[in-house]
């Protein structure tokens, strides 16, 4: 009798050391007493292809896919979904039956099952947007709150031409606004999201006036180290809806792992314990 192969998935990047991931898949292979492992690896560029496309005959079933590797592992798949194509950056890897690799992008999914699950008041059409950043992030962001209903975004980046990009990618309701503005435009915001690594531990700080900020407003932060950023501080000082960028790491990670292992986890208070410890 052949016994059955233990799935294995893995976190792909470099550095990814740092990466919450497999606490987060440990956590959930535990509770739902399920055969399979979850690594971190960090491969370097010039052997991404060639290990990407080794690792199914290994026994892998998947990937996660971080920095600096998000746009490129779109190059060496077979199929690419359209959110990843929209995104411009795919961040989990499914390997099929049938030998191709497809490309995915649930970054967005992420994101709005966090706000979904923390803030479940939220009216995305109450108002416009503001969203700091323009990168893979607010790529994924922008995509899924234009889906939801938000009338507009007003997006500003440190760099104007990056958000440039991401007007003409994603059309007119999309507006451009120079980063010396970013604390004006809150105002008459319904939803303000920083999807820079600003604020983050180790980075310089976000310096934006955020003054602007109003009770009802929901304000939330994709940054999740510290967990408590200056953006969640102030804005729950001003009476805002706050939200932390964990659960956005939580819930993209959903998918994959019911596709990979075959259980659909649960993002829960144990889950988040689980991965801060």
């Amino acid at each position: 009798m052949s016994l059955a192969r233990i799935p294995l998935a893995a976190v792909i990047g470099s550095p990814v050391a740092h990466s919450r991931s497999p606490r987060l898949f440990a956590h959930w292979l535990t509770r739902h007493g399920l055969p399979g492992h979850y690594i971190p690896m960090d491969i370097p560029e010039v052997k991404l292809a060639e290990t990407i496309r080794l690792l199914p005959s290994l026994g892998f079933v998947g990937l996660n896919v971080t920095v600096p590797y998000k746009e490129k592992v779109m190059e060496i798949a077979d199929l690419v979904s359209d959110r990843a194509t929209l995104i411009g950056a795919a961040n989990t890897l499914i390997f099929r039956d049938d030998g191709r690799i497809h490309a995915d992008n649930t970054d967005g999914y992420g994101f709005m099952e966090n706000l979904h699950q923390n803030a479940p008041d939220w009216n995305p059409a109450a108002g416009p947007a503001t969203v700091f950043g323009a990168g893979g992030a607010a790529r994924a962001v922008i995509a899924s709150l234009l889906d939801v209903g938000v009338p507009q975004i007003r997006l500003t980046n440190r760099t104007r031409q990056r958000a440039e990009n991401l007007r003409e990618t994603f059309g007119h309701r999309v507006e451009v606004y120079d980063w010396v503005q970013a604390g004006n435009i809150i105002e008459d915001c319904a939803t303000v999201v920083n999807t820079t690594a600003l604020g983050m531990a180790g980075k310089p700080p976000l310096r934006v006036p955020l003054d602007a900020l109003e009770p009802g407003m929901l304000v939330t932060d994709l940054v999740y180290t510290p967990l408590e950023t200056r953006l969640l501080q102030e804005g729950r000082a001003q009476g805002c809806t706050v939200v932390d960028g964990l659960g956005m790491l939580l819930h993209q990670a959903v998918p994959g792992f019911e596709r990979w292992f075959g259980e659909r986890p649960e993002v829960d208070e144990a889950t988040r314990l689980a991965v801060l410890e």
